[in-house]
């Protein structure tokens, strides 16, 4: 590249950087919210597909492979048909260069790493401007949720650090809400127990809250390895923000109990987040309330959502993410590192209309919106719905039943089985030599804790219940004599089943 040409990109950077800076620092949380109101999502997505078509080669490469003029769409029902992308024909079939605006990958400044649960990892290129975008989600639950805006805040990332999306990712935008105004100090000492024990003692007495950041069975190994070296985390007015996993509300207030919350709404919060694009939703006061609805009415849950597990429900933005449900999964389009359109991660799901939800709990009798004014006036946001079950291959079927690791993590989460385990397990299905199949749970507990047929007894039918309580295929399906699950204890740390540092599946 000639010396010219070198000046431009670098005029062109430092403009695309300053332009979203300005934009970020200078439009209220309340302003950007209410644009989606105010602005057509459908257009904006057009608007979208258009730029992504005229400037980024694998995307024209991928349009012309499916034989299909750009120029030809321009309304909502011809981007619906779009063929989808995913990571298989579209992020691993083009280079780095090609995928990035412009075929740039120097238009990009930062370069993060997927987990590869499903295989190889992946990079993934990002622009600072599509932080600030996620920073927006995070904003949201620190000003809506954790009224962070008064008095000064410590926010501990505990997810990973390094190359590996989570840490990074959480670390910046927490910084950038510094930035913008909000009294908040970010430390970050990853997933290093002892370190984080540490800053929580020394620090923690300096902020009016502390705000920890990581994984769900994470987080609660934290708070429980903080409570044998006797933290008062009480004091410390503790409050939550979590990704990576579905967890159900039993565990929220064991956790929450631990942690002294009494407001369960405002108290926590979990992101729906991929290495892909970032945060995508998040968990708002509203949804949680509902949500919390659903858990105590198993019989709505399998009315509104189809199944009778619960998902993560969230609320989003879509101006910044537009979502579609396709088959059953979910389907997102967003600006990004790489730009992405139609683009199907495999996680199933669907969305809902913020009136067409408040519509449904009303004629079951609920009102969220009058429950929440109660506690706080803020987090009431009319943005809409995206709910979230997960990886669909995370699901085993047992004579003709559908068998969700949710439905067995309740079963874990109940007083006097949560103190023994640590919320890990592993659930397979198994022939013997005569192939009749058998159901098979294989549960971690907790470091120090022996093993006895009386414990094993004890969780096996606490597990049981749970299952038969929440999953009616479960308990209409399957014959009685073969409902109670085989389980078997292991110690903390097993390599076979429950290996340290490992990401852990739920399935075999």
């Amino acid at each position: 590249m000639n010396s010219a040409n070198q000046e431009r990109v670098v005029k062109q950077i430092s403009s695309r950087s300053l332009n979203a800076l300005r934009s970020f620092l200078e439009t209220s949380l309340e302003s950007r919210l209410k644009q989606s109101q105010q602005n057509s999502p459908e257009k904006a997505i057009i608007q979208l597909f258009q730029k992504i078509s005229q400037n980024v080669p694998a995307y024209q490469s991928f349009l012309a492979e499916h034989q299909i003029d750009p120029r030809s769409l321009s309304t909502i029902a011809d981007f619906q048909t779009l063929p989808r992308t995913n990571k298989q024909n579209y992020i691993q079939k083009y280079s780095l260069n090609e995928l990035c605006l412009d075929g740039k990958l120097e238009s990009c400044d930062f370069i993060a790493v997927s987990s590869g649960s499903t295989g190889k990892s992946t990079f993934w290129p990002r622009f600072i401007g599509d932080e600030y975008q996620v920073a927006t989600r995070f904003e949201q639950i620190f000003y809506d949720s954790f009224q962070a805006d008064r008095g000064h805040t410590l926010a501990v990332v505990c997810f990973s650090m390094g190359t590996w999306v989570g840490g990074m990712y959480t670390a910046n935008c927490c910084r950038h809400l510094a930035a913008k105004g909000y009294p908040i100090t970010v430390v970050t000492p990853g997933n290093n127990l002892k370190e984080i024990l540490r800053v929580i003692e020394d620090l923690a007495p300096l902020f009016e809250r502390v705000v920890l950041l990581g994984y769900p069975p994470f987080l609660k190994n934290v708070i429980d390895r903080g409570i044998e070296q006797e933290v008062l985390w009480q004091q410390y007015n503790i409050k939550l923000v979590m990704a990576g996993e579905v967890f159900s509300e039993e565990w929220r207030n064991i956790v929450m109990e631990k942690i002294g919350s009494i407001n369960s709404c405002f108290d926590s919060a979990s992101l729906y987040g991929t290495a892909d694009a970032g945060v995508l939703g998040n968990e708002t006061p509203l949804s949680i309330c509902i949500r919390r609805f659903f858990a105590n009415n198993p019989d709505a849950t399998q009315e509104f959502f189809g199944q009778s597990r619960l998902p993560t429900l969230l609320q989003y933005d879509p101006l910044s993410r537009y979502f579609e449900v396709q088959d059953g999964t979910l389907l997102f389009s967003g600006d990004n590192g790489i730009p992405l359109i139609r683009y199907h991660i495999a996680d199933t799901g669907g969305i809902v209309g913020y009136e067409e939800m408040l519509q449904y709990l009303k004629t079951k009798g609920f009102d969220p919106i009058a429950e929440l004014s109660v506690k706080n006036n803020r987090g009431i946001r009319t943005l809409p719905f995206v709910y979230v079950f997960g990886r669909s291959n995370f699901i085993l079927s047992y004579y003709g039943a559908n068998i969700y690791p949710e439905n067995i993590q309740v079963g874990l989460e109940q007083p006097g089985i949560q103190n023994w385990v640590t919320g890990k397990f592993v659930m397979e299905i198994k022939q013997d030599p005569q192939a009749n199949s058998s159901f098979h749970i294989a549960v971690e507990l907790v470091p120090g804790l022996s093993i006895s047929e009386g414990l094993k007894n004890a969780i096996a039918f606490s597990i049981y219940t749970q299952l038969i309580r929440l999953n009616s295929e479960y308990a209409n399906y399957v014959a009685p004599q073969y409902q109670l699950p085989h389980t078997t204890l292991y110690e903390f740390g097993n390599q076979e089943y429950f290996p340290v540092g490992v990401k852990h599946r739920y399935t075999r």
